[in-house]
């Protein structure tokens, strides 16, 4: 196998190739970013969380295929993943794993000892996570809080403490995560029943579409919150509406329950991320201008 073969595979292993994954986890640090500096943050430690979103993610993707490397092969849409088709041997998929979570461990190395200490605990979360789905009903839930751990470490990172709005913040993740991951978990609805895995949306039954909207509707509500909490100014509500608009149209794609538009409706998230994102940034900029 040549150097570039081995790359490509790696590549795939650690879903650079599906980006998706990243960016659902690099919009809520983002937001953690700007939330704990009004807007300014310390560009080096912007940079190891952003340097370590890739990495840990990467990782994830490559615990997750180990952990479902014998349920992969049984499902059409995972069938071909690098440890599901053998590309790659599971001990050196877990090397490659390990690699990564050192590099991301030296990176928050460089910064204090309790956003170091978080680190562990969201080190677990996410290691923990590929194996949930065997036994708990809700896996979603953990994939939120682990997905959203970021937001406490911006702010232990930038002031050494976390403050309540943080922990506000990450049960908004959770719920978004769940309403996001409803959407992935009803494409694989059929296939989980088969092999006996658990998710939220066999757990949501014939009620599937309704608690997807209800955890997107709290998780907005919740972000309402916390702008009127940490007094934003009107672009972030703003963002938010246009991120509630985003929410309806992944009603009108999963109402019907079909397999491609329940992705889409899934992909979709990424832009409501971004949405949000946009109107931290905006509000930023202008208190800039006023101040």
């Amino acid at each position: 196998m040549t150097i570039t073969e081995r790359l490509n595979i790696y590549e795939k292993l650690m879903r650079l190739d599906k980006p998706i994954g990243i960016l659902l986890l690099l919009w809520p640090t983002l937001w953690g970013l700007w939330l704990s500096t009004y807007g300014f943050p310390n560009p080096a430690v912007a940079a190891i969380f952003i340097l370590g979103v890739v990495l840990m993610r990467s990782a994830g993707c490559i615990v997750n295929d180990f952990a479902d490397r014998n349920f992969d092969p049984r499902v059409e849409r995972t069938k071909d993943r690098p440890l599901a088709a053998a590309l790659i041997s599971p001990q050196e998929a877990l090397l490659v794993a390990g690699v990564l979570i050192l590099l991301a461990f030296l990176l928050v190395l460089q910064l204090n000892a309790l956003t170091i200490k978080l680190s562990v605990i969201a080190f677990l979360l996410a290691v923990i996570y590929p194996f949930l789905k065997r036994f708990f009903w809700l896996p979603q839930a953990w994939l939120g809080i682990a997905f959203g751990f970021g937001i406490p470490m911006a702010f232990a990172a930038h002031h050494n403490m976390v403050v309540p709005l943080a922990w506000v913040m990450l049960v908004a993740n959770m719920f978004w995560a769940i309403a996001y991951d409803t959407e992935y978990a009803m494409v694989d609805r059929d296939d989980d029943i088969k092999l006996g895995l658990k998710s939220s949306a066999i757990l949501f039954g014939r009620f599937d579409v309704i608690g997807t909207m209800l955890c997107q509707a709290l998780f907005l509500l919740i972000m309402a919150y916390v702008g009127y909490w940490a007094r934003l100014g009107a672009f972030y509500f703003i963002g938010l509406m246009f991120a509630a608009c985003l929410a309806g149209y992944q009603y009108l794609l999963i109402r019907e329950r079909q397999r491609e538009r329940c992705f889409k409706a899934f992909m979709n998230n990424n832009l409501l991320g971004a949405a949000i994102f946009a109107g931290f940034l905006v509000d930023s900029l202008l208190r800039i201008r006023i101040f």
